[in-house]
C-alpha cells in the first residue's frame, strides 16, 4: 500500500484500493458492505465518468442502505481507449471516488458496486462467457450517442460500418457492441439460458426502441430465426438519465489527493443533481432501483423528450457559440446574462410548446433549475466535451424541435441560430484565425464541406445522414441559417447573438 505524508499537514494519503477504505477520513464515505459477498448480475458497456457517476451509484445505494447482494456490474470496455479505464480501476480493485460538487459544497464518496471490469480487445471470450452466464440478468450501455450505428437521415440501421461487417464475418469474434450483444444472446438462446435485458442509458429520445431496432436489425443480417427470438423475447426498456458529469482532469485528480487523502488514478466529479426514470420492463428481473430514488413508470417518452430538449439541447444550443466567443467553461458563459438570456428564451419560446405535460414535473421549476445547474462553477464542463459528437448530437437534441416547427409552419429564430453556430464551429478555425479541434466521427467531411461552403449553408446541409430531406428543402430555414452564417463569419458570434435576441 502507497502511503505518503503531506508535508504541510501531515495527512496520511493512501493509494485507493480494498485494504486502505478503512484507513481513509472519516469525511469520506466508504462501502459498508462487504463487496466479497456481492454476486454479479449486470455487465455495463462503456464505462466512463457518467455510468460511475449514474448507475454504478443507485446500485451502491442499494448495497449501502438495503443489503442487496446479486446485482454486482463487471464493467467491459470495447474500445482502445478503454485499456487505461481497465488498468485504472483493476489497480484500485475496481473502487473510484465519486466526488460531489454544489457551488461551495462538496462530498466524497467511494464506490464499490463495480466489481470486475474486462478488456474486450484482449479477450472477447472472457466478455462473451459474462454475458452468457445466467448471473448476467441486465446488459447496460453507455456507448454515446454516436455508438448504435443509427443513420439519421434514414432512421435504419448503418451496416456498412466496419465493426458491423466485421462482427457478420466472424459472429464468435466480435469486437462492435451488437456483434457482443447478438452472439452473446445466441449461445443463451442455444444453452436453454433465459435472455437478459438490455438497458440503454445514453442520451437518446426513445433509447430502448431505438437499441432495440439496431439489435434485431444487426441479428436479421445474421439469422432471422434468431432476430424473431430476440424480438419475442428481449426486453429494451427506455429510460430518462440525468447527471452533469465533466471529464476527470489532472486537477480534479490533485483536489482528490490534497483534500480528500486519496491516491485515484480516475476518480469521477459531478453535480449534486442526480435523475432517472426507466420504463419498468425486464425480461428477467431487476434491482429494485425504486427504493433508491429512481422512478420507474410505464411510459418514459414525456420525461426523456423534457430532458433531451431543454437540457441536452441547451448544452449544443450555447456551447458552438460560446466557444467562437472565446469562452473556456460552460458555467462561465453562463454566468454572462447574454447566453442566459439566450437559453430562456430558446427553452421557453421555441422548445416548450413543444413538449407534452410531464407527470409530477413543474415545468417552470424544471427549467429555471436547469439555468441553476449549468452555471454551477464547482462542475467545470470544458466546452470542448460539450463540443464533441455534434453529427450525432444535433440530430438528436436540436433538429427534432426544428422539424416539428416546419411542420407547423414556423420557423425557429434561436434554434436556428444553433444550428448555424455549429456550422460555423466546423469551420475549424475560431475569430481569431487559430485552430478548432473537430472531435467527431465524421470530422473529416464536416470540415470539408464547412470550409467549402463557408456563408453558405447547403453544402454541409447535403448530409442526408446528418439532416435528412426535410430541413434542406425548407427554404425558410436555409435563409435564417444563411443569414445567420454571414453574419457569424462577419460580426463574430456575440453580436449575431444580440441580434437575434433584438429581433
Amino acid at each position: 500500500m502507497l502511503e505518503t505524508i503531506h508535508p504541510d499537514s501531515k495527512k496520511m494519503t493512501r493509494l485507493l484500493n480494498s485494504e486502505s477504505l478503512v484507513h481513509l477520513s472519516t469525511e469520506v464515505s466508504i462501502p459498508n458492505y462487504d463487496r466479497q459477498h456481492i454476486k454479479h448480475g449486470i455487465v455495463h458497456i462503456g464505462v466512463g465518468g457518467f455510468h460511475r457517476a449514474h448507475q454504478a451509484l443507485y446500485t451502491d445505494d442499494l448495497f449501502q442502505n438495503h443489503g442487496i447482494t446479486s446485482w454486482g456490474i463487471c464493467g467491459v470496455g470495447l474500445l482502445p481507449q478503454d485499456k487505461q479505464m481497465e488498468k485504472a480501476l483493476r489497480k484500485q480493485d475496481f473502487l473510484y471516488t465519486l466526488i460531489e460538487r454544489h457551488y461551495d459544497q462538496e462530498k466524497a464518496r467511494v464506490i464499490g458496486s463495480l466489481i470486475d471490469y474486462l478488456y474486450a480487445p484482449e479477450n472477447p471470450g472472457a466478455v462473451l462467457e459474462k454475458m452468457v452466464s445466467e448471473d448476467t440478468k441486465i446488459v447496460s450501455l453507455t456507448i454515446t450517442e454516436g455508438g448504435y450505428c443509427y443513420n439519421e437521415g434514414t432512421g435504419e440501421f448503418d451496416s456498412s460500418h466496419p465493426y458491423v461487417k466485421h462482427d457478420l464475418e466472424n459472429p464468435q469474434h466480435p469486437i462492435g457492441v451488437f456483434g457482443f450483444l447478438v452472439e452473446a444472446l445466441h449461445q443463451r438462446c442455444k444453452k436453454g439460458v433465459p435472455p437478459f435485458t438490455i438497458l440503454s442509458c445514453d442520451n437518446l429520445q426513445s433509447n430502448g426502441d431505438l437499441t432495440k431496432k439496431m439489435v434485431i436489425s444487426f441479428a436479421q443480417l445474421r439469422d432471422c430465426s434468431l432476430s424473431q427470438w430476440i424480438s419475442k423475447q428481449v426486453t429494451f426498456p427506455n429510460c430518462m438519465v440525468d447527471r452533469i458529469t465533466p471529464m476527470t482532469t489532472d486537477e480534479d485528480k490533485s483536489v482528490v489527493l490534497e483534500k480528500w487523502g486519496i491516491q485515484d488514478e480516475w476518480p469521477v466529479i459531478a453535480e449534486s443533481f442526480n435523475q432517472w426514470v426507466i420504463e419498468d420492463r425486464f425480461c428477467n428481473g431487476r434491482p429494485p432501483w425504486d427504493l433508491v430514488g429512481v422512478q420507474m413508470t410505464g411510459d418514459v417518452l414525456p420525461y426523456e423528450k423534457m430532458k433531451i430538449r431543454l437540457l441536452n439541447a441547451s448544452h449544443s444550443a450555447a456551447t458552438y457559440l460560446a466557444y467562437l466567443d472565446g469562452y473556456d467553461y460552460f458555467y462561465k458563459a453562463i454566468s454572462d446574462p447574454l447566453y442566459r438570456e439566450y437559453l430562456g428564451r430558446m427553452m421557453n419560446e421555441e422548445i416548450t410548446p413543444l413538449l407534452p405535460a410531464v407527470p409530477g414535473i413543474d415545468l417552470t421549476e424544471y427549467k429555471k433549475t436547469l439555468l441553476e445547474r449549468f452555471g454551477n462553477p464547482s462542475v467545470k464542463d470544458h466546452l470542448n466535451r460539450i463540443c464533441m459528437d455534434g453529427s450525432s448530437k444535433m440530430p438528436k437534441f436540436i433538429l427534432p424541435s426544428i422539424q416539428e416547427h416546419l411542420q407547423q409552419g414556423n420557423t425557429p429564430r434561436l434554434l436556428s441560430l444553433a444550428v448555424a453556430g455549429w456550422f460555423r464551429f466546423l469551420s475549424a478555425e475560431n475569430e481569431k484565425g487559430e485552430t478548432i479541434p473537430i472531435n467527431d466521427p465524421m470530422a473529416e467531411i464536416l470540415v470539408e464541406k464547412a470550409k467549402a461552403g463557408k456563408e453558405h449553408p447547403s453544402s454541409l446541409l447535403g448530409i442526408t445522414e446528418i439532416f435528412g430531406e426535410l430541413l434542406p428543402n425548407s427554404q425558410s430555414f436555409v435563409d435564417s441559417l444563411t443569414r445567420d452564417l454571414e453574419s457569424l463569419y462577419q460580426k463574430g458570434a456575440r453580436a449575431t447573438l444580440q441580434e437575434a435576441l433584438n429581433q
